[in-house]
């Protein structure tokens, strides 16, 4: 069995007659963590949008765990999780009534539903309705939608938004220990201190296009950087003066 477990070949994207994603490649082993980082209006969020099969690449090809999207859709929907930057969540609804809505939809039980609210702290909000959770509550909850099948992969955009320093903190574990089961993440982020405490593998995007690519260790080796901080802000002010 192939260690690659996410594969993308050339894809490029184009939405309204503008070119999003450039000719990009991506290969993603398995159990591995990994940070697509950028500016906004780097094609991050797209590119994750078209890992989880939500819109399709212009040309090229996402292959997943060996399946692609146009030959095995529901196969492949089965392997993701994704947890988007931001979602409306239905009026009047609990954590535990859409959490167990979104259970039945994967043919889980309700006790994973409950399960998954304990994991990120949820499990004691009672009947307070989703929409008067503050941001970081509503972050922790789109996580745990996201984790609630145990999927082999999870995509995640900007998932440390609104969080503090003690869920951020919690949230490092749980994706760490995931990862450890063998669970694969790639996530978005502008924010260097997740990236630095999380991330294996690192993509710096810029203008849709894939600039720098390597481990942590191996991008702080080739910028000559002692510090992740440093690497992104040489790294960005690189992207500014060539742009």
């Amino acid at each position: 069995m192939s260690d690659i477990f996410v594969q993308v070949e050339h894809v490029h994207k184009v939405i309204r007659g503008q070119e999003i994603i450039r000719d990009l490649n991506l290969r993603v082993r398995r159990g591995r963590i990994v940070a697509l980082c950028g500016g906004n209006g780097a094609g991050k969020s797209t590119v994750l949008r078209m890992l989880a099969g939500i819109i399709r690449p212009t040309t090229g090809s996402i292959t997943i765990g060996g399946l692609r999207w146009e030959t095995h859709r529901r196969q492949y929907a089965e392997q993701i999780g994704y947890m988007p930057d931001d979602y409306r969540f239905t009026q009047g609804l609990t954590a535990l009534e859409t959490m167990a809505f979104w259970a039945g939809l994967k043919g889980l039980p309700k006790s994973r539903a409950r399960e998954a609210l304990a994991e990120v702290g949820l499990d004691h909000t009672g009947k307070k309705p989703l929409t008067s959770f503050s941001k970081g509550m509503r972050q922790r909850m789109l996580f745990a939608q996201a984790m609630l099948a145990k999927p082999p992969l999870v995509l995640m955009d900007e998932p440390t938004n609104g969080l503090d320093p003690f869920w951020m903190d919690t949230f490092v574990r749980l994706v760490r220990d995931a990862a450890d089961a063998g669970q694969t993440f790639v996530f978005s982020t502008h924010q260097w201190q997740i990236a630095d405490a999380l991330a294996d593998d690192m993509v710096f995007l810029q203008n849709g296009r894939v600039e720098l690519e390597g481990t942590a260790e191996d991008i702080r080796s080739r910028l000559g950087s002692t510090g992740l901080h440093d690497v992104f802000a040489k790294w960005f002010g690189i992207a500014r003066a060539r742009g």
